[in-house]
């Protein structure tokens, strides 16, 4: 046979469709993105950024004197150069975490000026996203809060574009030869800190069920597992209601005694509740004495920040679906003041009840901020 067995063999095992044509190509499938674990998520999970920022350079003046024929004496025609671009923080909401902002940035130069009273170009301005939620620190002092989408913060200006023989015409000096260089751009060294910017935060011990109940009422995949702080970094999941509006729900990673003297996750943390309008207290039910959790809660959202456990809030009391939870229940409502609503993030019992109080409680704190004159954040 003129075949020779490894050709043969290559031929056979060629696919049956072309990678070149365009109409073979439409079968090809697109691969669907690898599902990250937590662990792998944390390492893009960044909250704080120590960055340093420099305003771009003025660009220099000019220095030339005009000179056509039968026309000697022009005069100094030497244009101004142009400023140089700010470096601006934009808040933008698809963004979800600092790790994309970069530890240096510098804004544009301008251009130097040119003969014939030709102005430098202003340099562009460099534009750096960050996330929702932003606080700009200098020295310790917050200078920015980017709290809403689009907002922007010039964090450096540029200098100044320097001036050209023209500018320095006068009738004393006919023909001056001064021209002046560009200024330097700003430079300061800004601390960047990250606030989850949600409606309702879920807090609870680790192992409660906040990230089981997330995912239930939300299409947020956050890592659920039988072991405690599963959760490393918050998760924000979207509640749809009929009406197209949303509540935003934070997952904050579980807090455990003494987290506000750095213990466990520590402070990391409970920073991002802060921004939450209203508390979901989770509570497991099958545990003795699990009013003692609710306790301990307040406690250490007190001592990180005096107020912080007065704000609007609901008890949630899960893993009702065992035996043990449902002889705590009566005891629960005995111990709190606050509304306890029982259910269930495993089989979705009585999930209903929570999302009509978390409508109500959204719906409380958008009246709230109308009637101070201010506009609710919006998702």
């Amino acid at each position: 046979s003129p075949w020779k067995p490894g050709l043969l063999l290559l031929l056979l095992s060629r696919p049956a469709f072309s990678t070149t044509c365009a109409r073979c190509a439409k079968d090809r499938r697109l691969r669907q993105k690898r599902a990250i674990s937590e662990r792998q998520l944390t390492r893009y999970f960044v909250d704080q950024r120590r960055v340093r920022v420099v305003g771009g350079q003025g660009g220099g003046g000019g220095h030339s004197f005009h000179s056509e024929p039968r026309k000697v004496f022009g005069g100094p025609d030497g244009g101004n150069g142009g400023d140089g671009g700010h470096v601006i923080f934009k808040a933008d909401q698809q963004m979800k975490s600092l790790s994309s902002v970069f530890p240096f940035y510098q804004g544009f130069h301008g251009e130097r000026g040119g003969s014939k009273n030709c102005y430098g170009a202003n340099g562009a301005h460099m534009y750096v996203k960050v996330p929702v939620g932003t606080l700009v620190k200098e020295d310790g002092r917050v200078v920015a809060d980017l709290t809403q989408h689009g907002e922007e913060y010039i964090a450096a200006y540029g200098g100044a574009g320097g001036k050209g023989n023209r500018f320095f015409l006068s009738n004393e000096n006919r023909a001056p030869k001064l021209f002046t260089p560009g200024e330097p751009g700003q430079e300061r060294i800004l601390h960047l800190e990250l606030k989850t910017t949600a409606h309702a935060g879920l807090v609870g011990f680790p192992n409660a069920g906040k990230s089981s109940l997330l995912r239930a009422i939300s299409r947020a995949k956050p890592a659920v597992a039988a072991y405690p702080f599963t959760t490393l970094n918050p998760h924000v999941g979207i509640v749809h209601y009929q009406d197209y509006e949303q509540v935003a729900v934070a997952d904050i990673p579980g807090l455990i005694r003494g987290a506000h003297q750095n213990r466990g996750l520590g402070t990391a943390f409970l920073k991002h509740i802060e921004r939450c309008r209203f508390l979901l207290y989770v509570l497991d039910l099958s545990v003795p004495q699990p009013w003692i959790q609710l306790q301990d809660l307040k406690h250490e959202l007190e001592a990180y920040e005096k107020g912080l456990s007065e704000r609007p809030c609901v008890v949630i009391g899960n893993k009702v679906d065992l035996a043990q939870s449902r002889i705590n229940l009566p005891l629960l409502r005995g111990q709190v003041a606050e509304r306890v609503i029982a259910l269930s993030a495993l089989t979705g019992d009585n999930l209903e009840e929570l999302l009509m109080h978390l409508r109500e409680l959204y719906d409380t704190y958008v009246k709230t901020e109308q009637a101070q004159g201010q506009s609710p954040v919006k998702w």
